[in-house]
């Protein structure tokens, strides 16, 4: 989950998620073993803490580790770091 600036990279945080989410769904099938990816931002209106949310499951940890490390992956981090006020994440495993 990514809380955005209000303004970065001369476009306001509405434009940024946009293309933010533009550039993570450009990602769901970069790799073999992306179960699911979904990116979703936060409507006016309904309670949200976060602007930007994905949402990935993967066949195995060496799945996500190839996703991660993908070139298309490691091109948009600059964009997010330049655009984003805060993140938080979590990967875990399930049994």
């Amino acid at each position: 989950m990514w809380q955005l600036k209000d303004h970065a990279e001369g476009a306001d945080k509405a434009t940024n998620a946009l293309k933010m989410k533009a550039l993570l769904d450009a990602c769901a099938n970069i790799v073999p073993g992306i179960i699911k990816l979904e990116v979703a931002i936060a409507k006016p209106g309904l309670e949200a803490t976060y602007d930007v949310v994905l949402y990935s499951e993967f066949a195995s940890a060496a799945a996500l580790d190839a996703y991660q490390n993908h070139p298309q992956h490691l091109a948009l981090k600059p964009f997010v770091s330049a655009v984003r006020l805060a993140r938080q994440c979590m990967d875990y495993e399930v049994n």
